[in-house]
């Protein structure tokens, strides 16, 4: 799998937004875009993005209240994107969890640089392992998390976006037990039903495509009634 970066725009202002839009669309990112701050909440929970770039100057909400709320479930990378240039402002939105802070107006080349080191911080997810800072490898399969590249014993696996970051999650807390809720709040955000349904359907689907035999996974291991647990990374070992 190589799936592209996405990228969620929440941004009032048509012409800054368009402007972004393009730029990132050219440089191979996917971009989906709210002009409001309901919007852009329902967005990044229904399409769990790599990154978001957000106005704090929205006409329903401000954004630092976004950025509290995102950080009640997941710790998807957020840069500020403001015309709000005193400094107070730029330490609320980083105390509040905003990873980085752009003043407007702005270039493509300080736009792109920033992007790119948000998204490498990203890789951490919400852990400090050196895991996550280089590829998963145990017995041929390897996930390269900066590149969205899944292979295994050398052939390209192909996952849908919303598969890749459940592998991905998990790849890199790998031979600790993950608990449904954890997968779900993470990937789908916290007004995903809590069944457990969804996550059961895609697990299948990612043993159909990992496992030689699904029903004696090798990879990805169930823990009844808490979770599921990823074969332990072979550096993790020695």
């Amino acid at each position: 799998m190589n799936a592209k970066t996405h990228i969620v725009i929440i941004e009032d202002e048509k012409n800054i937004c368009n402007f972004m839009a393009t730029t990132l669309t050219a440089q191979g990112y996917k971009i989906s875009t709210a002009p409001n701050g309901k919007g852009g909440l329902s967005l990044v929970t229904s399409v769990c993005p790599d990154l978001i770039l957000l106005d704090l100057g929205l006409p329903d909400m401000d954004g630092i209240d976004i950025i509290r709320e995102i950080r009640t479930w997941a710790s998807i990378p957020i840069i500020v994107i403001s015309a709000r240039t005193q400094e107070q402002e730029k330490v609320v939105a980083q105390d509040s969890g905003a990873d980085d802070y752009i003043t407007k107006p702005f270039g493509p080349p300080e736009l792109m640089a920033r992007i790119r080191t948000a998204l490498r911080h990203g890789n951490r997810l919400n852990t400090g392992s050196l895991l996550a800072l280089r590829p998963y490898q145990a017995d041929g399969l390897v996930i390269d998390f900066e590149k969205h590249l899944i292979t295994l014993d050398g052939a390209d696996i192909h996952l849908t976006q919303v598969e890749y970051k459940i592998v991905s999650l998990l790849a890199q807390n790998s031979g600790r037990v993950i608990t449904y809720d954890s997968i779900i709040s993470n990937v789908w955000g916290p007004y995903a039903d809590d069944n457990n349904r969804i996550l059961r359907v895609n697990m299948a689907n990612i043993r159909r495509k990992l496992e030689k035999n699904p029903g004696e996974p090798h990879y990805i291991f169930t823990e009844i009634g808490i979770g599921y647990r990823m074969l332990e990374d072979t550096l993790e070992r020695t």
